[in-house]
């Protein structure tokens, strides 16, 4: 069974930093790519950055120059390293990968529970 654990979420003042860990655990393959979406109230899930195993990025407009992702493929981890971070920020963040299991072909979408982020103002 494929899982994806998120930690670090909580609050923080704006112009404040947070740091997010997502572990995978499980009989994996590959993960391609691995991520971070984030969904506020009363809005769509949306997407905050992906990184590709062979660390190619891709960010939201409205996080460019301010988060950073990075993974750790041994481990089967990504972090999402949030500065400068505006009340609109505030979201539950959802660690995401496109996993491939042992002995199978191609990939599925794992998502994790998620973790509050909230920025006051």
């Amino acid at each position: 069974q494929v899982q994806l654990v998120e930690s670090g979420g909580g609050l923080v003042q704006g112009g404040g930093s947070l740091r997010l860990s997502c572990a995978a655990s499980g009989s994996i393959f590959s993960i391609n790519p691995m991520g971070w979406y984030r969904q506020a109230p009363g809005k769509q899930r949306e997407l905050v950055a992906l990184i590709t195993s062979g660390g190619s990025t891709n960010y939201a407009d409205s996080v460019k120059g301010r988060f950073t992702i990075s993974r750790e493929n041994a481990k089967n981890m990504v972090v999402l390293q949030m500065n400068s971070l505006k009340p609109e920020d505030t979201a539950v963040y959802y660690c995401y990968g496109s996993i491939r299991i042992m002995w199978s072909e191609g990939g599925t979408d794992y998502w994790g529970k998620g973790t509050l982020v909230t920025v006051s103002s």
